[in-house]
């Protein structure tokens, strides 16, 4: 039996190591920590903007599984905030557990606390490698190693503390959890590739994470209940707190709006999802309804935020990463994406063509006449551009939401996108068995 291994158990990782069983592979799916989802269990954000219109584009190829999680454990639905519209933020201390029962209930063995290191690769190539390097086995910390005759790496792109001292404020201990497991590892950069790095408008490598959590039972009663009954609270600041210069350090663009330095912005995720990379503690308790407001441990969100968009692969749009036959990537290992709908989009197809490659089967370029394909696409073709590396691409806002509208794919209606993806042929197609 052709076995997929996934690297990396994010949204991405999760989203391809479904698409690669429905196809008929066998599927490994290796993940450093404890927990699955990485950055989906601090996010909770989905269907905002134009990510509903790519989240019903999945549903419509089959890729339809991630979002039934997200929508049954969604605590508000149709929720507006400053810039976004009909948004569902889902409970992140609830998503886990579901997504994990599903992967196993599926058949994809997960094997959690397994960080990947290195690889080995095929010592001699044969005739049909060509110039290309071949990934045998990954080496697991500790010395175990991990067979497979196909990879996706989606480890994402931040780095160990190191990364967050010298382009950030320093280790927050974020979801992430660097010190307790290790730090991530380039398996596309051990296999010979040379990755990317995404820039900041003053020229720094990286971008801080875009958010932080607070104990929602912190805040004042009004400020919980607030939450509690519409999901959102926007609390004006004083002048002397409005920093906006944070606003270029995020990588969460469609928030780096005024009203995100000039209030503290709260969205309902179980926590207190406030919308900032850092607010220190001192000034936030002076703001009325903080008075005794704290991050959630292990969290340093006074001080900083994880440094993402350290590590991007070159790719094709088909996912397969540059110069390594049998390897492919998602998520921000695949591009200077933001988001977990961008995440399951690209983990998606990345899995789908990696059992289209033990077929020996042409590999699936989704259309630019779809969100999803458009969005691949776009980012891969400014990636060889300075502006390209300091730009963040996500269906719920800045440059690329724009295109979307002009281009005339973004639409919150389930049936004309459905229509979409069936007159390109491609209706379930992730749910198609190749093997």
């Amino acid at each position: 039996m052709y076995r997929v291994v996934i690297i990396g158990g994010g949204w991405s990782g999760c989203a391809a190591a479904l698409t690669a069983r429905k196809a008929g592979a066998e599927v490994t799916l290796l993940e450093k920590t404890d927990l699955l989802l990485g950055l989906g269990n601090v996010g909770g954000i989905m269907r905002n903007n134009g990510r509903f219109t790519a989240a019903e584009e999945n549903i419509a190829l089959g890729a339809d599984d991630l979002f039934a999680i997200t929508d049954k454990c969604s605590r508000h639905i149709n929720v507006d905030f400053p810039g976004h519209k009909h948004a569902s933020l889902y409970d992140v201390t609830k998503v886990e557990p579901n997504v994990r029962r599903l992967l196993r209930e599926k058949g994809i063995e997960i094997k959690v606390m397994s960080r990947a290191v290195d690889v080995v690769l095929r010592k001699s190539g044969s005739w049909q490698d060509g110039d290309e390097t071949v990934i045998e086995k990954i080496v697991l910390a500790g010395g175990g190693e991990i067979e497979g005759d196909v990879f996706v790496e989606t480890t994402g792109s931040t780095g160990g503390p190191g990364n967050c001292l010298t382009y950030g404020n320093g280790c927050c201990m974020c979801i992430l959890r660097c010190p307790a497991f290790g730090p991530r590892v380039s398996i596309s950069a051990k296999a010979g590739g040379s990755d990317i790095m995404g820039k900041r408008k003053d020229g720094a490598f990286g971008a801080f994470s875009g958010s932080g959590k607070l104990e929602k039972q912190s805040l004042s009663q009004e400020l919980q209940q607030l939450l509690n009954e519409t999901g959102v609270a926007v609390v004006p600041l004083p002048k002397k707190a409005v920093k906006k210069e944070k606003l270029d350090m995020k990588v969460c663009k469609q928030y780096a709006l005024d009203e995100y330095a000039e209030n503290i912005i709260l969205l309902d995720t179980g926590y207190a999802k406030i919308m900032t990379p850092f607010f220190d503690l001192e000034t936030l308790r002076q703001v009325p309804g903080f008075e005794n407001a704290r991050y959630v441990d292990p969290y340093a969100g006074g001080k900083g935020n994880s440094i993402r968009y350290l590590s991007v692969a070159e790719r094709e749009n088909s996912m397969k990463v540059a110069n390594i036959r049998n390897l492919f990537c998602g998520g921000e290992k695949s591009g200077l994406f933001v988001g977990h709908t961008e995440a399951i989009s690209t983990g998606s197809l990345a899995g789908h063509n990696a059992v289209r490659y033990l077929k020996g089967m042409k590999p699936l370029e989704l259309p630019i006449g779809i969100a999803v394909g458009d969005l691949i696409s776009f980012a891969n073709q400014n990636m060889d551009t300075e502006d390209g590396l300091m730009t963040r691409y996500t269906f719920a806002g800045a440059e690329y939401f724009r295109r979307m509208k002009e281009k005339g794919l973004y639409s919150i209606d389930p049936e004309e996108i459905g229509k979409r993806i069936k007159r390109y042929g491609l209706e379930k197609i992730y749910e198609e068995k190749l093997i």
